[in-house]
C-alpha cells in the first residue's frame, strides 16, 4: 500500500515504513541489501535519512574526537561525514526502491538537505523529532505541499500545535503524526501508547508510532490501537557498528512484526456491522424462526396463538412477523413445522 493511498482512501491497513536510517554504514551495497530486506518483509516503504554535515552542529562539536565507530572516522564530523551517500546515489536507491514497489522517504535534517531531495523528485518527507522544533526547517518543507511524516518525540504540546500550525498555514493537509519516545532503547513502561489516539483527536490527522524499543511488542500494540503508520529501524544484524543498529530488527523480526500487524488489520476490520459469511451458518443455525404450535388448517387467518419461536434460523424471523400475522392460509400447517411465505395469500 502506497502512502496516497492510506491517506486518501477509509482504509484500516497499517502503513509500515522500515528505517534503513544509518545502519548502511556508508556502504552502498548494504543500503541496496536493506532495501531488499524492506521488500520481502512486505512493508510499504523503505526510509534513510540525509544531513549536511556543515549545516548539522558548530565547527568545534564537529571536530571533537569521537571513537565511538572506529572504521567511520575519528571525530563527529568524520563519522557523519562518513555515512553520506552523493546525488547518483540516492538517485539510485530511491529507483531501485521503487522498482520493487516500495515508497523512497528521506528524513532531511536541514534546509540544504531539502534542497538536495528536490533533485531526485522525493515524494514524500519525514521530519525527525529533532527538527519539530526547527521552525525554518518546517516552513520549507511544509510550502512544498508534499506528503510529510513528523515524529513528535521530545516535545511539548504547545511544540506540536505550533508544527501543525505551521502546515495548515500553507493549506498543506498532507501532514501525518508519529507519537514517538526519543530514548535509544525505549523502556517499555516509557513507550505511553495512549497519545496515538490523543493526537487523532486533537489535530484529527493521520497517526502512528514511531518505536525505538527493543522487539516489537509496542509496535504491535499501537496497531491494535489504531496506528495508521509503524515505522521501526531494520538492519541486517544487531552485532554491526554504528547508531542504530542495537535497536533495530533484524530481518527475521520486521518480516515477523509485519505479519503480525497484517494480522491485527485483520481483526480491527471496519466500524461497519456485517454478518461475516461464516457466522452466517451459525446464525442460520442457532436464530429462531416461525414455527406452527398446533395443526394450522387451510383457510385459517394464522394469529399469535398459533405461532411460536424455534431453531433453526432458516425460515421467518420474529422481526418480520408483521408480515404474516391476520393471512389466510394456503394449506394445512401441522404442528412443529417451520412456516414459511409461501403457506400464505398475497405472500410477493
Amino acid at each position: 500500500m502506497h502512502l496516497n493511498k492510506m491517506l486518501n482512501e477509509n482504509n484500516n491497513k497499517c502503513y509500515i515504513i522500515a528505517e534503513a536510517g544509518l545502519n548502511h554504514n556508508g556502504s552502498l551495497d548494504l543500503a541496496f541489501e536493506l532495501i531488499n530486506i524492506a521488500s520481502q518483509s512486505r512493508v510499504d516503504a523503505v526510509k534513510f535519512q540525509k544531513r549536511t554535515i556543515s549545516e548539522l552542529a558548530i565547527e568545534e562539536e564537529l571536530n571533537k574526537e569521537d571513537m565511538r565507530f572506529p572504521s567511520f572516522g575519528k571525530t563527529y564530523g568524520e563519522i557523519r561525514n562518513y555515512l553520506e551517500f552523493d546525488l547518483e546515489e540516492y538517485k539510485s536507491l530511491k529507483d531501485y526502491s521503487e522498482k520493487l514497489g516500495l515508497d523512497f522517504i528521506v528524513t532531511p535534517f536541514d534546509i540544504k538537505a531539502v534542497n538536495f531531495l528536490e533533485k531526485i523528485d522525493l515524494k514524500i518527507y519525514k521530519l525527525a523529532s529533532h527538527s519539530l522544533t526547527n521552525l525554518d526547517l518546517l516552513h520549507k518543507v511544509a510550502a512544498l505541499n508534499k506528503k510529510t511524516i513528523l515524529s513528535t518525540g521530545m516535545s511539548e504540546i504547545e511544540d506540536i500545535d505550533k508544527a501543525v500550525d505551521i502546515f495548515k498555514q500553507y493549506e498543506n493537509d498532507n501532514l501525518s503524526l508519529l507519537h514517538c519516545i526519543s530514548s535509544y532503547p525505549t523502556p517499555i513502561e516509557d513507550c505511553n501508547l495512549s497519545m496515538i489516539n490523543f493526537f487523532k483527536k486533537r489535530y484529527n490527522l493521520k497517526v502512528g508510532y514511531s518505536g525505538h524499543e527493543i522487539g516489537y511488542l509496542p509496535s504491535l500494540t499501537a496497531a491494535a490501537l489504531g496506528a495508521d503508520i509503524i515505522e521501526r529501524h531494520h538492519t541486517l544484524s544487531k552485532d554491526l557498528e554504528g547508531f542504530d543498529h542495537k535497536l533495530s530488527l533484524e530481518p527475521n523480526e520486521l518480516k515477523e512484526m509485519t505479519e503480525k500487524i497484517r494480522e491485527i488489520d485483520k481483526i480491527i476490520g471496519f466500524p461497519k456491522k456485517n454478518i461475516s459469511e461464516t457466522e452466517m451458518i451459525t446464525k442460520k443455525k442457532y436464530n429462531v424462526s416461525m414455527v406452527s404450535n398446533q395443526l394450522i388448517k387451510k383457510g385459517e387467518l394464522i394469529s399469535k396463538s398459533h405461532i411460536s419461536y424455534k431453531n433453526p434460523g432458516t425460515g421467518i424471523l420474529p422481526k418480520y412477523e408483521n408480515q404474516i400475522l391476520g393471512k389466510k392460509t394456503l394449506v394445512d400447517i401441522e404442528k412443529d413445522t417451520i412456516i414459511t411465505y409461501n403457506m400464505f395469500e398475497n405472500n410477493e
